[in-house]
């Protein structure tokens, strides 16, 4: 049977069906609708009642995420304005009605786990929607082809585009935001959402970079630098703290780079957001690349000794060959790291730097590799992260002469076994260290806190634990880990200012709205099906005959 739709509709204005409400009623629906029952005549005995339509809002959504903690706060922005919609959201694929995968380009490995799931869901007949950076800088891609895209600044019109998908409808939004000509960070930031970790919130502080580094397909995606204003940022924070929240993260494709489209700079927004922080409650910086921290880095060093912010920074090299930066294209010598690195050790007692490392670009010689090799010894980097070099399609690497694959997998080895050859925690043992817990380890045994320094430290699985600053003594070390045992009689304290929201609730909802939800289950009346949507009743569609009516009721509390 053809589709509702043969071809791809270009963005949501451009379905035509007179009964459906537009983007603008939907955000701003009347407040004073009342649902009335329509008379109905009565079926006769023996025919089969047949639904005429699909009611979006009453579907079960499945949402993946790959890739960097940027794609996981989009995750949770889409999941949240779903469930604040009326879709439920599962984490179990096989009970979903529609599969909303939010993907990442950085590696092949990544878009093949994401164009597996694609398949998968057709072979499932699940309904699917598509999100992140692949479909974005990509989006006619032979496997994307009659698939619903949201763009990477458009993931606050997630429902419109899975209430048409629902609905069998093919829509792609890939715009860009705009004020004046000028591009924006992105969706606003006090969007519903539904946080992994109700502990954790996950501010993009920024969107794009100034950068064009020849192997990055990111940039194809996210595009050139946005930032959000400093007072937006401010209250998100602050409304994350009210909900509970006792650990910021701070992402963005080049934290470094914040402001300079907008006239400021990362320092001033961090010293404003450390007004915000409560006591015992931290705040954690992303990733940053060597050339715009370089100019910070007196102002850097102070705000990473504050006691609530995280002497941590994420500083990718990616390789200690000036030569193979030139071609990476990085802006950068490897001198320039080397100052960063010094400066920070000296002036941060204790910091951790965790980088990346390519492994095999083109044209890396023997020389070239021995270089990175000398540098992770010199520095013995507490938190590495190794990529074996993967060529993205449509990048100027991607037409550079390559390296042998058997090459670059010797490289990749040789650099995981040094890495491996040294324990970096070895000294800590016999510390008394305070610790945040946050989270559950992958395994269950144990719950997951960080020092000052943002290492690991694996404590007892205890409720009272969870979610609070916490003294403990260092009895044991691992390669990526230390174990803590808590100190007896020593003061439990808890740093969020509020109640932390449920696994699964949405943040960022009205506080002066109570939502009732009843269903009528009904198998011979003609029936209205409305749902909520922004701040009233919303009517969607008109069923001659359902067998079951879903009817939401919004009281505002006044």
């Amino acid at each position: 049977m053809p589709s509702a739709c043969d071809s791809l509709v270009d963005d949501i204005e451009d379905m035509v069906n007179s009964n459906d409400p537009t983007p603008h009623e939907r955000q701003f629906a009347r407040r004073s609708i009342v649902p009335r029952a329509r008379k109905c005549k009565q079926q006769p005995a023996g025919e089969e009642l047949l639904a005429d339509s699909v009611i979006p809002g009453t579907q079960t959504i499945w949402v993946r995420t790959w890739g960097c903690s940027h794609n996981s706060s989009d995750g949770e922005y889409m999941a949240g304005q779903l469930a604040a919609s009326g879709y439920k959201i599962t984490e179990n694929p096989s009970d979903a009605d529609l599969w909303l995968l939010n993907s990442c380009t950085v590696k092949n490995p990544a878009e093949d786990h994401f164009r597996n799931s694609i398949k998968k869901a057709q072979e499932q007949n699940k309904k699917v929607v598509l999100a992140g950076c692949v479909p974005q800088a990509q989006p006619r891609m032979d496997y994307l082809k009659d698939l619903s895209i949201i763009g990477v600044q458009q993931i606050d019109r997630v429902v419109e585009v899975v209430d048409e998908a629902v609905k069998g409808h093919s829509v792609r939004l890939l715009g860009q935001k705009k004020e004046k000509g000028k591009r924006l960070g992105g969706a606003r930031l006090d969007l519903p959402k539904i946080r992994k970790n109700p502990l954790i919130e996950i501010i993009s502080i920024n969107t794009g970079c100034l950068n064009a580094c020849t192997y990055c397909k990111t940039k194809h995606a996210r595009g050139d630098l946005a930032s959000y204003p400093i007072e937006e940022l401010v209250e998100r924070a602050r409304q994350s703290f009210q909900e509970g929240v006792c650990e910021i993260w701070l992402t963005s494709e080049d934290t470094g780079a914040y402001g300079r489209d907008i006239g400021t700079d990362l320092p001033s927004l961090l010293w404003e957001l450390v007004k915000e922080i409560p006591e015992g409650a931290m705040l954690r910086l992303g990733m940053t690349n060597p050339p715009y921290i370089l100019e910070h880095l007196e102002e850097m060093a102070k705000i990473l000794n504050h006691p609530r912010v995280y002497a941590f920074l994420h500083v990718p090299v990616q390789s200690a060959s000036d030569s193979v930066l030139m071609d990476m294209k990085r802006e950068y010598c490897c001198a320039d790291f080397r100052q960063v690195m010094d400066f920070l050790k000296e002036k941060v007692p204790g910091i951790t730097i965790a980088t990346d490392i390519i492994c095999g670009f083109p044209g890396e010689t023997d020389e070239d590799f021995e270089q990175t090799m000398e540098l992770v010894r010199q520095y013995c980097f507490p938190s590495l992260f190794i990529n074996q070099f993967y060529p993205r399609p449509g990048t100027p690497a991607a037409k550079m002469e390559q390296i042998p694959a058997h090459m670059k997998k010797q490289r990749t080895k040789d650099l995981s076994a040094l890495f491996h050859s040294y324990n970096p925690y070895d000294h800590k043992i016999g510390e008394r260290q305070h610790v945040l817990v946050t989270e559950e380890s992958f395994d269950s045994q144990y719950y997951v806190a960080h020092n000052k320094f943002y290492e690991q430290v694996l404590v007892p699985k205890k409720p009272e634990f969870k979610g609070k600053m916490i003294e403990v003594n260092i009895y044991e070390a691992g390669k990526h880990y230390m174990k803590g045992q808590p100190v007896e009689d020593a003061q439990v304290f808890t740093p969020s200012i509020a109640q932390p929201l449920q696994k699964g609730q949405v943040s960022g909802l009205p506080q002066e709205l109570k939502t009732v939800r009843a269903s009528v289950a009904t198998s011979a009346l003609v029936g209205w099906s409305w749902r909520f949507d922004g701040d009233g009743l919303k009517l969607l569609s008109f069923g001659l005959a359902l067998a079951a009516i879903i009817m939401i009721f919004v009281i505002e509390l006044h």
